[in-house]
C-alpha cells in the first residue's frame, strides 16, 4: 500500500510540473497537497487532512509560499537543584571560562584537535533513482475489438479478410491468446491493471459506483505517467450529454448506464474506472474521442508512447450494434480496423519504432452462441505488427490480457502489476528486447 502512495505523489508531482497558468497551477497544486494528504491520512489509519497539507493549501490558495506551523507552546526547561559549594571559589578573571569539575575517578581529557585549516568537501547529493528505460519499442498502439472467434478471425473461414490476411501477413500471430472472460470490462481491467474478474466485471459493471476501483490501485497509465512517459486512450463516440465530444465520460455515482445501440459505452473504456486516473486529471487529460488520433499521429513527438484504441461496439464488431442496413459483425469491424490501421502504420512513430497489437478485449455474445460444437469461444488470438519483427510469423505460447499488460510494462522498463506479474503468465517483450523475433510453432 505505501509503494502504491509512492508512486501516486509521484505522479502527482509529475503532473503538477506540467501545469502551465498561475492562477490554475495554484488550483492544481492544491488539489494535488490535499489529494496526497488525505491518501496519506487514509495509509496511516488517521482521518482528515493533517497539518502540513492543510498548511500548504492555506498558504498556495494565499498566493503565498506555505509556511509550515504547528503551534505547540514551548516546554518549560526544567529547574536543576542547587547545590551550595563546600568552599568559596575565586572569581574568574574577565574572559576566562570556567572550567567543569571532573569526578575523581574520571580520567582526564584528552585534548581537542584543532580544526583543519582545509574546509570539508561538501556531502555529496543523493542519487536520484534511475528512470526507467524503455527498449527498442518507443510506440506501442494496442486496439480492442470484440471476437467473433478465432476461426472466423484467423482461420480459412475467415469473416475478417484485412485482417487474416493483408494485415496478418505483415506481423506474427499468437495463435494461443485467449480472453479470461466473455465480458469487455473484466479483460480490460485486466489488461491495463492487472485485476482479476469479478462478479461484477463479469457482468459488465451494471452499477458504476460498485465498480470503482480505490485510488492505491494503479494501472498501466498511472506507471507511464510517474516514469515520465506519455499515453492516452482514444475512444470512439465519446461524447457528452449533449452530444459533444468529451474526455473521460462515465456514469453519475449511483447511475446505471443506458445501452445505446452503436453508441458510446464506458464498457469500452476501462480508464474511467480508476480513482488514481480520475482524482489527478489524468483520465480528464488523456482519455479523449477517436477523432484526436489522427492530430497526434501527424508528429512523432506529439505521438503517446502508449496508445489505446478502442472503436464503438458497432466497429468494435458486436453483432446487432450498427445501422440498419450497414456493415455488422465482423465485416464492421474489418472494415473499422483496416482504416485505423493504415492511419497507425504510415505514422512515423510506428515506422522509427512501433508496435501495433490487434487484440480482442471481448467475446460477440452472437458468436459465442453460433460457435462450433467443442470450440473453446474465449480463444481469439492477437496479431503483432512491427518494423522490428519478421512478418507473417507465429507464436503458439499461451497468452492473456495479464501477458499484455505484462509485456508492455516489460517493454517500458517497468514492474507489471498485479496478476500480470505471476510466474505463469508469459510475455513476448523478449522478442523486442533480445532482438529476437517471436518463435514459431
Amino acid at each position: 500500500m505505501r509503494l502504491a502512495f509512492y508512486a501516486y505523489l509521484q505522479k502527482a508531482i509529475v503532473a503538477a510540473a506540467t501545469v502551465t497558468g498561475k492562477k490554475f497551477g495554484l488550483l492544481v497544486a492544491s488539489s494535488l497537497i490535499a489529494t496526497s494528504g488525505i491518501v496519506a491520512s487514509a495509509l496511516t489509519g488517521q482521518g482528515g487532512v493533517g497539518p502540513v497539507a492543510a498548511a500548504a493549501m492555506a498558504g498556495l490558495l494565499d498566493d503565498q509560499p506555505a509556511a509550515v506551523t504547528t503551534a505547540v507552546p514551548p516546554a518549560a526547561a526544567p529547574e536543576e537543584p542547587f547545590t551550595p559549594p563546600s568552599s568559596p571559589q575565586p572569581a574568574p578573571s574577565a574572559g576566562a571560562a570556567s572550567p567543569e569539575p571532573l569526578p575523581a575517578s574520571a580520567p582526564s581529557p584528552e585534548p581537542e584537535s584543532l580544526p583543519s585549516s582545509e574546509p570539508e568537501a561538501p556531502a555529496p547529493p543523493p542519487s536520484e533513482p534511475e528512470a526507467p528505460q524503455a527498449g527498442p519499442v518507443k510506440h506501442v498502439f494496442l486496439i480492442s475489438l470484440a471476437s467473433p472467434g478465432y476461426e472466423a478471425s484467423f482461420g480459412t473461414s475467415s469473416q475478417m479478410p484485412y485482417l487474416s490476411g493483408a494485415l496478418r501477413q505483415q506481423g506474427v500471430l499468437l495463435t494461443n491468446y485467449s480472453l479470461l472472460e466473455q465480458a469487455p470490462l473484466a479483460n480490460g481491467f485486466a489488461a491495463i491493471s492487472g485485476q482479476a474478474p469479478t462478479a461484477a466485471s463479469k457482468a459488465d459493471c451494471p452499477e458504476y459506483e460498485k465498480c470503482l476501483f480505490p485510488v492505491e490501485t494503479l494501472t498501466l497509465a498511472d506507471q507511464l505517467g510517474t516514469a515520465r512517459f506519455s499515453w492516452r486512450a482514444y475512444v470512439e463516440g465519446m461524447a457528452d450529454p449533449e452530444g459533444k465530444p468529451a474526455n473521460c465520460v462515465h456514469p453519475e455515482p449511483d447511475a446505471t448506464e443506458a445501452a445505446v445501440p452503436g453508441a458510446y459505452s464506458s464498457t469500452s473504456n476501462p480508464f474511467v474506472y480508476f480513482h488514481s486516473l480520475l482524482d489527478l486529471g489524468d483520465c480528464a487529460a488523456n482519455d479523449v474521442p477517436a477523432t484526436e488520433l489522427l492530430k497526434d499521429l501527424a508528429k512523432s513527438e506529439k505521438t503517446a508512447n502508449f496508445s489505446y484504441l478502442a472503436p464503438s461496439r458497432c466497429n468494435a464488431g458486436f453483432r446487432g450494434e450498427c445501422p440498419e442496413g450497414t456493415a455488422d459483425g465482423p465485416a464492421a469491424a474489418d472494415a473499422w480496423l483496416e482504416k485505423t490501421t493504415k492511419e497507425v502504420l504510415a505514422s512515423a512513430a510506428y515506422k522509427q519504432d512501433g508496435l501495433l497489437i490487434v487484440s480482442f478485449g471481448a467475446v460477440d455474445p452472437a458468436a459465442a452462441e453460433a460457435a462450433a460444437a467443442g470450440a473453446d469461444p474465449l480463444k481469439a488470438g492477437v496479431l503483432l505488427v512491427s518494423p522490428l519483427l519478421t512478418p507473417n510469423g507465429t507464436d503458439g505460447a499461451a497468452y492473456t490480457p495479464y501477458s499484455l499488460l505484462r509485456s508492455i510494462d516489460e517493454l517500458f522498463g517497468l514492474t507489471p502489476l498485479g496478476a500480470a506479474e505471476g510466474k505463469k503468465v508469459h510475455s513476448f517483450a523478449s522478442a523486442f528486447i533480445a532482438g529476437e523475433t517471436a518463435a514459431g510453432d
